[in-house]
């Protein structure tokens, strides 16, 4: 635990510098939000630091859910938090940018429809769920400050929810910590049984586990988790994303139809998941299945077969230095996005298309170099993702910006550690 006086020293201090590029921002960040958390709740004798990171989906768009594999990196945007332990069963947390404070008794643990779409309803759910699998929760006091905008597909909402687990993991189970992987898959179940969100797994998982990751989820009780060596400024490269500004209102059903459409393929060859059924029975079937579940039902089968093998050929390219083919790939996954997944757009609103705009300008800027890019995270609305060479970056920010507005690109550089608690 740390005091008041500690917060001085607080880039001294080992793990910091490991979570941290510019540490001495990071520490003026949590001084000021030790000043908030006094004001709210009054001076603490000592309390915990806490720091989660978003994420960026590299390779595997909506395969995850379908027991498929991925590519992922934890990024240099957290969600940092000052905790205090109470001794009721009160969970109490304000964050920057809210007016008002989120309060949640977790010993009522059976979802509230009203909370709904909510950060009540993600706390809730992480607390129900480590009750469930025998864990320690109790109450606490906190003051969070999320550099992962809402949005801005970096994962937002798996940032919170991994945070609010390892919370619980430190203040109440140091003793039989929860591992990281365990605090992912509770994250899931918190926001698709209690927020109502069907995502995969992916998110929370880099979010949980940090660094640039292969997840493979064919067994999504024990995915295999393996961390990959990327370091794209030795390659001449960064990373950007762009916030094309969509509206992210009613997308549940979009979202929903992607994990719903896969699995409906599937069970026609008795299977519970995409992950199960091969190339060459899609295919033998293709006829039937369009005339029974539509024409999207069957791209979206075919696009996952084929960005899961992706992830794979794409892994093969990082540890053999084969950065060019790396890029391809992506491209690759990006058209099979926008192609077959369809999900660059809501079919509800087709006079809104900032993702595809945002394909568009890009291509047309990049013409010429080497690069790559695709839709970032669930679609539909939101940001793409855009590889290119450093020296790029600023003119490419400025033709972005043209078209979405100042502050649309974020440069994200990758994090090696995942949820922490700064000891």
């Amino acid at each position: 635990m740390f005091t008041k006086e500690d917060l001085l020293v607080l880039d001294q201090v080992p793990v910091f510098g490991q979570i941290y590029d510019d540490t001495e921002y990071a520490k003026k960040r949590f001084i000021e939000l030790y000043d908030l958390y006094t004001k709210k709740f009054g001076e603490p004798e000592s309390f915990y630091l806490f720091s989660t990171p978003g994420r960026t989906e590299i390779s595997g768009n909506h395969t995850d859910h379908n027991n498929g594999c991925v590519l992922a990196a934890s990024v240099n945007l957290d969600s940092a938090a000052i905790v205090v332990p109470t001794d009721d069963n009160m969970v109490n947390i304000y964050s920057v940018g809210y007016q008002r404070p989120f309060k949640v008794n977790i010993l009522n643990t059976k979802p509230v429809e009203a909370e709904r779409e909510t950060t009540v309803s993600l706390v809730r759910g992480v607390a129900a769920r480590l009750n469930e699998l025998g864990y320690k929760t109790g109450g606490f006091n906190a003051y969070i400050n999320s550099s992962v905008k809402r949005g801005s597909g970096l994962s937002s909402s798996a940032s919170i929810e991994v945070l609010i687990g390892k919370i619980f993991s430190r203040l109440y189970n140091a003793d039989n910590e929860i591992p990281d992987v365990e605090i992912a898959k509770i994250s899931q179940y918190a926001e698709n049984v209690y927020f109502g969100k069907p995502c995969g797994l992916m998110d929370q998982t880099a979010c949980a586990v940090g660094g640039v990751i292969s997840i493979d989820f064919n067994d999504t009780k024990n995915p295999i988790v393996e961390q990959v060596q990327l370091d794209l400024a030795s390659l001449g490269y960064c990373l950007a994303v762009v916030d094309t500004g969509g509206n992210h209102a009613d997308l549940t059903d979009d979202y929903a139809s992607v994990p719903r459409e896969m699995k409906a393929v599937a069970a026609e060859f008795g299977k519970d998941v995409m992950r199960r059924v091969t190339k060459a029975e899609l295919l033998s079937k293709a006829g039937e299945l369009r005339k029974k579940l539509g024409d999207r039902a069957v791209l979206r089968a075919f696009h996952f077969l084929n960005d899961n093998d992706r992830v794979v050929k794409q892994i093969e390219c990082i540890k053999n230095g084969d950065f060019d083919s790396f890029l391809n790939y992506v491209n690759k996954s990006g058209d099979s996005s926008w192609e077959y997944l369809q999900n660059c757009m809501t079919p509800k609103n087709p006079d809104e298309q900032g993702i595809t705009l945002a394909l568009a300008v890009t291509r047309e800027y990049c013409e010429g170099m080497k690069f790559a890019t695709r839709v970032h995270g669930g679609g539909f609305a939101g940001t793409i993702q855009t590889f290119l060479p450093i020296e790029e970056f600023e003119g490419y920010k400025t033709a972005m910006e043209s078209v979405f507005g100042e502050g649309c690109v974020t440069k994200l550089n990758i994090r090696g550690k995942g949820t922490t608690c700064i000891e």
